[in-house]
């Protein structure tokens, strides 16, 4: 099986490599010529190009930041195109269904097959093959793909989600509800400790408590211990995410009110603080507008 990867940022990157490590046939492409360094360490092949990369491929997957990038990439660039007849794509961007179904519609004569793939588990899950993913598709596609998923992901977090763009839905669903916890968590927190509260007492009371979550648990602790704002992932990408997410429901026809409103909440802090803020910078508009820093003594 030959493998183009077109996408190699910080998640595609460390797929990528993990992909040639497991000594897949693999050829990358990225824009950035950096990150193709570690793939090809690794093992794998730098393309000159996206259409390059693709050239006698099975299978194509594309990790990128926006859906217009992957229209820019496979349609706009010429790659859906360039991909040999009956080649399976395989896209573990985040995104929504119309990009994909733009790019089947112009390929339909090539027998282009989809897969979307989304995944969760940052970058350190895409270094380490620890990754969660989420996959829409027709069954048999699936199973094509599955040994090239047990290598980026954990097999244990795979998910086959249903029909095509259902992987999509999982992962904006997944990402608007962790955003809309955080928010919620953090109101809740600030709430209490203007209230008299100990801040270390109220997270462990609550933690002990039906409205336990993991974002209470672990994934707010940097912020509470060390004013960490996790300028791993841009504010920029979670309003793209939270973008999508409402842009889905509207296409669905769901009215989205709670995620809505933290959409612009984010919004705002990105305006604030500027699109390199961490993407828990919402905190920090909260405490900048209480004069209320939310940290343990």
């Amino acid at each position: 099986m030959k493998v183009a990867f077109i996408g190699t940022g910080s998640m595609g990157g460390g797929m990528s490599r993990n992909l040639a490590l497991a000594g897949v046939d693999i050829t990358v492409f990225d824009l950035n010529e950096e990150s193709l360094a570690k793939p090809v360490e690794a093992g794998a092949k730098a393309a000159a190009s996206a259409l390059e990369c693709v050239v006698g491929a099975d299978v194509l997957i594309t990790m990128l930041p926006t859906p217009a990038a992957i229209e820019a990439v496979m349609i706009s660039g010429g790659v859906a195109s360039a991909l040999k007849n009956g080649a399976l794509w395989v896209d573990m961007s985040t995104s929504i269904p119309e990009p994909a179904n733009r790019v089947a519609a112009m390929a339909k004569e090539k027998n282009l097959r989809l897969i979307d793939a989304p995944v969760s588990g940052f970058a350190t899950g895409a270094a380490n093959g620890g990754l969660s993913i989420f996959a829409g598709g027709d069954v048999a596609d699936i199973a094509e793909a599955k040994p090239l998923f047990d290598i980026m992901g954990n097999p244990e977090r795979f998910f086959n989600c249903g029909k095509r763009g259902t992987g999509y839905a999982v992962k904006l669903v997944l990402n608007m509800l962790w955003y809309d916890y955080f928010v919620s968590s953090v109101e809740a927190l600030m709430l209490g400790i203007k209230s008299g509260v100990d801040l270390e007492v109220l997270r462990t009371a609550l933690v002990g408590s039906p409205v336990n979550s993991v974002i209470l648990e672990k994934d707010i602790i940097p912020l509470l211990r060390d004013g960490d704002y996790d300028e791993g992932f841009a504010v920029a990408l979670v309003c793209k995410d939270m973008g999508l997410a409402v842009d889905l429901a509207r296409s669905v026809g769901l009215p989205l009110e709670v995620s809505a409103t933290v959409e612009q909440i984010y919004r705002r802090a990105r305006a604030r603080y500027g699109d390199k803020a961490g993407e828990l910078i919402a905190a920090k508009m909260y405490e900048d507008d209480t004069n209320t820093p939310l940290r343990y003594a």
